[in-house]
């Protein structure tokens, strides 16, 4: 035993907790200092167009959580306005994700299929989503079908590159050593590729998770919607109601930042043995 193992002593959960306090501080100190600001500067210039963060905060409770505590304080404006946008960006997110890393594994193992494709899959990834809509609207007519299509087709393009340029990069030696060992297609897929390529499909999903809550937004400003948050945008701009925009914005802020705090500990979570064999790497 070594004099370092001697004189180690257990974490105490106390200090460990400081340490976690003390963290969520730091980090939330420049957002409290940002809102202290946004507060006093608008309460000083009484603009009609920038409302303080007080007013606002009291718009998105009056608008969607009033309701009882069994429904987790949820109201009917939530119901109506927030469920339908999450779930047409929940259905296109997963589309985008089952999508692109299918065809990114099937495009990443093969060089001959990706060195065919890859002009055409970079010439349909830098076309804008929102110029497609016009288009998605003469085969599909307005609707939920309409804007899901609208959203996995700008989302689809970073799960798809990352996951063929993951599938694409598995060391030679692994897959050398698969052979000798005779593992099969599938085996190799569930136990060499998807392991080594998840790093660059947790980046893709990051991506797309960001361009999925965007055009989701964006599908829903189009006339003939008739709910979720980009009607809300729509119905408060043409009333000129500024709180309730910016209730919108701030909704749509603190849910991105959400998801992509739950996406970012999911790949913590999935991927702590990719970091682990890193460390020993250096």
């Amino acid at each position: 035993m070594t004099a370092a193992a001697v004189t180690r002593r257990p974490a105490r959960p106390g200090a460990a907790a400081g340490r976690l306090a003390r963290g969520l501080a730091h980090r939330l100190l420049p957002l409290a200092v940002l809102v202290a600001a946004w507060e006093a500067a608008t309460r000083i210039a009484e603009s009609p167009f920038f409302p303080p963060p007080s007013d606002i905060v009291r718009r998105m409770r009056d608008m969607w959580f009033a309701g009882p505590a069994n429904h987790l304080f949820f109201s009917g404006g939530a119901r109506d306005s927030i469920a339908p946008s999450l779930a047409r960006m929940a259905i296109a997110l997963v589309l985008s994700a089952v999508v692109g890393i299918v065809l990114g594994m099937a495009l990443g193992r093969s060089e001959r299929a990706l060195a065919y494709l890859e002009p055409v899959l970079q010439f349909a990834r830098v076309i804008p989503p929102p110029t497609m809509v016009p288009v998605f609207i003469a085969l599909l007519n307005l609707g939920t079908q309409m804007q899901v299509t609208s959203i996995v087709f700008g989302a689809v393009w970073p799960i798809l590159l990352n996951t063929a340029d993951g599938a694409r990069s598995v060391d030679a030696t692994q897959m050398q050593t698969a052979e000798a060992f005779r593992l099969s297609g599938p085996q190799r897929i569930r136990y060499l590729i998807i392991p080594s390529a998840l790093p660059k499909i947790f980046a893709g999903l990051r991506l797309a998770l960001s361009l999925s809550l965007i055009l989701m937004v964006f599908s829903e400003l189009l006339p003939g919607t008739s709910d979720g948050l980009g009607f809300e945008l729509t119905n408060a701009q043409s009333q000129s109601d500024m709180l309730t925009i910016w209730s919108v914005i701030v909704l749509l802020g603190i849910l991105g930042y959400l998801f992509n705090t739950i996406l970012l500990a999911v790949e913590r979570r999935l991927l702590s043995w990719h970091r682990g064999a890193r460390k020993a790497d250096s």
